[in-house]
Formats: C-alpha cells, structure tokens, sequence
C-alpha cells in the first residue's frame, strides 16, 4: 500500500452542485454558458421528469439506457448524439445512463470508435460537447470519474475506458432525486458505494489521499444505509448516501477497486444481475478472503459499519454478511437464478480482469475465485 510520500494524482468535475433541492441549478449553469442544444441520456423512468433540471433550448432526451448497457445500446446513444449534435451532453439516471453520456461526450462525431479507446487515456481530445452529470441513485459514483464501462455481448466482457477528457463540467447531486428508488435498489446501490470504499481502502494502491474519502464514505453507509431502506424519503439519510456515492467515485480514479469488483462482474454480464446486486452478494467473501493481507484497515471498516469484529476472518465474514443480509438483499447466488453449472466460466471470467484482480491486497488465484462462488452459491 502507498505510503503518505508516493504520488498520487486526484481529478474532480470542475463544478459540483450537492444538496436536497439543487437539480434546477444545471439548467442555470447551461444557460449561462450560452448552451443552446442539450442532449440528455436517460433511461425512461428519469426522461420523464428532465423537466427538474430547468434546462433550455432545444432538449433532445434519449430514453433508452438500459442496466449494464451493452455495445448495441452505445451505439443508439451514439446515433442520437450525431443527430443532436449538441453542445451539452446530460447524463441523468444512474452509473449506466452517466457512463453512456461520458461515451457520447468523447465518441460523437469523432474519428475514434469505443475499441480504439478501451483502456487509459486513448481518447483524443478535446471533447466537442460539455458535459453534465446528474445521478438519480447513490451507489456507481460515476458522476466524479473518468471511467466508463459498456459489455461486449460477444465476450461477455466488460469494456473499461478511462480517459480524462470524459471528466464532468459539473455534477449536480440532488438527493431528492434518489427519494423514488426502491428499498431493494436503494440497498444495493448502497453496498456498491460503500464498496468502492473498502476496495479502494484495502487496495495495493491505496493512498493516505483517498483514504480518508474512503473511510468517511464506508462510515456513511453503516450510518444511513438501513434508514433509506426503511424510509426512502428521509432526507438526511438520502443525503448521507449520495454524499458516499460521490466520496466512492473520488476512489475510483486515482485508486479503483479491486477483487470484489472483479468476481461481481461476471454475475451482470453473463446472468444480468445488477451491478450493486452483485457487488453486495459477493462483498463479505472477497472482504473476509483479504482479513489476513489488511486486517488493521478490515477492522476499520467494519468499524465504520458499526459491527465490532476480532481479525478473523471468519468473524469478518459473518458481520459483514449479516450487514447485508439485515438490508434484505439477496446473499445467494442460486437466488439469482446463477446456476451451479456457470461457476467454472465464472471464475475464468473473473481471473481475467487483471485490471482489477492486480490490485487485490491478496492474491486470488483462480482456484480461489471458484471457491468463493461455491461459497457463495
């Protein structure tokens, strides 16, 4: 892990509006700029109320992102944004909708397609169109990163871009736009914040920098997560959540996640299960698996989560999954509808991100990957 003296680089959206109530500020900030043509990416539920962000001008809404959106889907996105040709690009819903827009940002009327750009800083730029992010969910954190995933239904693969130039002009986080989400929902987009916490705080390249986004962020979890599951419009626990959702993305650039991430992966592409679904289910194995690589900071986390454990890994297991199970999210993945029969290309599937799996604190082998989805199953 990094000590304080390593260097370390940290980007943030150039503007960042946070607070119950603040969604019509992005409408003011285009004005503003002069922008006259604004293309927002949404899914369905979201395109029908872009009408809280205020926005003027001439607004073409494409309403039809869809969850872990696959190359077929950029591609409407893509078909939409040339016919747009905007000036402001909005990417309004959750991880999926923001990444797709962070896509359009750098691919629309551009030279390049997503395979020249799949891996870091392979996009040219500058970017023709500014670009906003407004997150309806707390979990991805997707609206503070230069990172964009899109699956490759021939591989089952996820296509992973990281570039600089699809870092937001602002983000806008109004709480009151997650009110709506679903108890299910709201705790499994929690656990994926929370997530990209303890990933980024357990990981080989965690920093002292990040590190303190990371363990404020886990804390604000343990603190608010049960109480937006109980009560969707508690406004300060909704805006506990967004504010950890936000601290999780700062993780992921200078940082990322790693082997939760890595094994979660799998169960969207190739079984459809949703992403924070899938980080929670797989969450206590992975966090139990590392105790013995990081078991100060696995104290911390759960700590932070407000469970008492010894270093053990089997009473880390056990708290962190109760923390899950208690929100009523699905722990298994035969309740899923995974079968036994897919856990072997699972894990091939999983040892091949290497992007992620390399900055394991503990070495997870394939054989390991396996174990823990029989664990699991």
């Amino acid at each position: 892990m990094a000590s304080l003296d390593s260097p370390i680089t940290i980007v943030r959206p150039h503007l960042i509006e946070f607070g119950i109530g603040t969604a019509a500020k992005l409408g003011k900030w285009a004005a503003e700029k002069g922008y006259r043509r604004t293309l927002v990416i949404s899914d369905a539920f979201n395109a029908s109320r872009i009408d809280l962000l205020e926005l003027k001008g001439e607004v073409t809404v494409f309403a039809e992102v869809t969850p872990e959106p696959d190359t077929a889907n950029l591609e409407k996105v893509l078909s939409a944004a040339n016919g747009a040709d905007a000036e402001l690009i909005v990417g309004f819903g959750g991880g999926s909708a923001m990444d797709l827009a962070k896509l359009a940002a750098v691919l629309a009327g551009s030279a390049q397609t997503l395979h020249d750009v799949v891996g870091p800083n392979k996009v040219h730029g500058p970017r023709k169109a500014a670009l906003a992010q407004v997150p309806t969910t707390s979990g991805t954190g997707s609206e503070a990163g230069i990172r964009a995933l899109v699956t490759d239904p021939r591989t089952m693969a996820k296509l992973a871009v990281e570039s600089l130039h699809m870092l937001a002009d602002i983000a806008v986080i109004d709480p009151a736009l997650t009110f709506s989400v679903p108890a299910r929902t709201t705790a499994a987009t929690g656990v994926d914040a929370m997530a990209h916490c303890v990933e980024a705080f357990t990981n080989r390249k965690a920093h002292p920098m990040v590190d303190i986004y990371a363990i404020e962020g886990t804390r604000l979890v343990g603190k608010y997560l049960a109480r937006a599951v109980k009560d969707g419009n508690d406004a300060e626990a909704r805006s506990g959540l967004s504010l950890a959702s936000l601290y999780g993305g700062f993780c992921l650039g200078p940082v990322n996640t790693a082997g939760g991430h890595a094994l979660a992966y799998p169960l969207g592409t190739r079984w459809h299960v949703a992403h924070g679904a899938a980080n929670a289910l797989i969450f206590p194995h992975v966090l139990a698996f590392n105790t013995p690589s990081a078991p100060e900071k696995t104290k911390a986390v759960m700590a932070a989560l407000g469970r008492q454990t010894s270093e053990n890994s089997g009473s880390v297991f056990d708290a962190a999954y109760a923390f899950c199970a208690e929100l009523g999210i699905e722990m298994k993945l035969s309740g899923l509808g995974v079968p036994e029969s897919d856990l072997d290309a699972m894990a091939d599937d999983a040892f091949a991100i290497r992007r992620l799996l390399d900055n394991n604190p503990r070495d997870l082998t394939r054989a390991d990957i396996r174990s823990i989805y029989a664990a699991a199953f």
